[in-house]
């Protein structure tokens, strides 16, 4: 079965005056392309600014860090893992499409489920733990029903979800400006001494003093991991929000901007939260910004709190928005399904479904944090063999030319049904992090898994580079059997129908002009 070029346009017009968004899984026409590189900036800087972010430096106390180590490991990590994140952004306005669907050309059409159900885990898993915070905090300060706390959360959020990406943004304006003048007065409160040191606790007859925090390299090693993987774990996300930027937005410029707005707030955020576990010995995020306002009053506490919340309701919408699109991929690619406003909604609801489900039952459980610093290690181990097949497709072996129609196409696409050699390289590096996987969970102080190989190196966690590495390096070497050729002779007879499915430089020898001086505009 063929299927013409135009057929993946879904004709449904971008209209200011529409308030649901109507694209979804679909490629984004040039005409409705509007939104401008500037807002990228601040889009990616408040999707760290948050409570959660701070939660990434609870880790370094709880392996032995000061917060000032806890600071350093934090950003050397966030920064790294935001350089993954940052260059997948560059594919949304070359491509016009989400990130998982451009994952057709490495995986297959129905083979980049193996791929779909990991980031899907990712999306909802974020706001799984999202919520177990929430419910915990607020229930510890108020006294609050963690049942009625993940409704009221879930709603709001699950409706700027289903109105999609401009209210996506605009949402994402109104949050950063609450939130600027409140973490900015919790750091000052830091930073001027305002809020006392946690009293030392008094020992029983036998009780020994906990060591002082200071360095260990395990612990450091730990901390980068954790700040690393949350940021790679923005890698799934980026084209989702800017597929609606024009296609000639210069690459390099839109790569220095995700990569510092994500990077500076989740290296401040992080920072921040090593300063509360280390100083006020705190265990739960809300319950610390509780404490740093009270320093105040404690009305001036509630406020922290509350502003807070509805700052971070954006976020979890846009968790649920990127889990959409993976359930709508998924679906498609078992099914062929027309990406309309109801299959949206549809997909909106089974993600809501399973998040609170999952929710409600880890917060049961009492283990909200235990899980939080398993679940950051874990989500890294199952990203990084993807974002590292997917890289390297992009900018080493097909250079940004894609036939883009053939993503949408079940049979008789260039890419295949099940993309043997990004699956191989998947699997590949995969298998070569286990021996050095190091799974701690810093709560409980207790080793979850070590591998062999982990274990011979003091319990030092590089599977996250191991898996880079392998997966990379396999995909590019089992990508010399591709028959580019034959694709650029594929995607020149689509441009030469359809111009609007230019994708870079149609000379196939040469790489896109990605990253070339005129593209950072010297």
């Amino acid at each position: 079965m063929h299927t013409h070029p135009d057929a993946v346009i879904t004709a449904t017009p971008r209209d200011d005056k529409l308030v649901v968004e109507g694209h979804s899984i679909d490629f984004i026409p040039e005409s409705e392309r509007t939104v401008k590189l500037s807002s990228q900036g601040p889009f990616w800087f408040l999707g760290n600014f948050t409570f959660f972010t701070m939660t990434i430096g609870f880790v370094g106390p709880s392996v032995g860090l000061s917060a000032m180590w806890t600071t350093l490991g934090g950003t050397l990590g966030i920064m790294f893992g935001t350089l993954f994140m940052a260059f997948h952004g560059s594919q949304g306005p070359h491509l016009g499409l989400p990130q998982m669907i451009q994952s057709r050309a490495q995986f297959g059409y129905r083979g980049v489920i193996l791929v779909l159900l990991a980031t899907l885990f990712v999306f909802a898993g974020f706001n799984i733990v999202n919520l177990v915070l929430m419910m915990q905090g607020l229930q510890t300060l108020f006294g609050f029903n963690p049942v009625a706390v993940a409704v009221a959360v879930t709603v709001p959020a699950t409706v700027l979800a289903i109105l999609g990406h401009d209210w996506m943004h605009r949402s994402f304006k109104w949050a950063l400006w609450l939130s600027l003048p409140l973490y900015g007065l919790v750091t000052l409160a830091v930073l001027m001494h305002w809020v006392p040191d946690a009293p030392v606790p008094i020992l029983a007859a036998g009780e020994v003093a906990a060591e002082p925090l200071g360095f260990n390299w395990t612990g450091f090693i730990a901390q980068f991991a954790a700040a690393a993987s949350y940021n790679i774990a923005y890698a799934p996300y980026v084209s989702d929000y800017s597929r609606y930027l024009p296609k000639n937005t210069p690459s390099g410029r839109l790569i220095a901007v995700v990569f510092l707005g994500a990077s500076l707030s989740g290296a401040w955020m992080i920072s921040l939260g090593g300063w509360l576990a280390d100083h006020l010995n705190s265990t739960d995020v809300l319950v610390a910004l509780g404490q740093v306002g009270n320093a105040w009053s404690p009305l001036m506490g509630t406020v922290v709190v509350v502003v807070t919340i509805l700052a971070f309701l954006p976020v979890i919408a846009m968790n649920i928005y990127s889990a959409k699109l993976t359930t709508l991929t998924c679906v498609d690619s078992i099914r062929h399904i027309k990406p309309t406003r109801k299959a949206r909604i549809i997909a909106i609801g089974f993600v809501i479904l399973l998040q609170l489900g999952v929710a409600l039952s880890i917060q049961g459980s009492g283990k909200g944090l235990s899980v939080l610093g398993i679940y950051l290690v874990i989500m890294l181990y199952f990203l990084v063999p993807w974002t590292s097949v997917n890289l390297t497709d992009y900018f080493f072996v097909r250079k940004g030319r894609y036939a883009i129609p053939h993503f949408f196409m079940p049979h008789d696409n260039i890419y295949g049904s099940w993309g043997l050699r990004g699956i191989a390289s998947y699997a590949i590096g995969f298998v070569a992090m286990i021996p050095f996987f190091y799974i701690y969970d810093g709560v409980e102080q207790r080793e979850v898994y070590v591998g062999p190989l982990a274990r011979a190196l003091g319990s030092i966690d590089i599977a996250w580079l191991v898996g880079l590495l392998v997966s990379g390096l396999a995909y590019y070497w089992l990508s010399r059997s591709l028959d580019l050729k034959r694709e650029e002779t594929v995607i020149q007879d689509i441009e030469k129908t359809c111009p609007h499915y230019t994708t870079g430089d149609k000379k196939a020898s040469r790489p896109a002009p990605l990253l070339s001086e005129k593209t950072f505009g010297r």
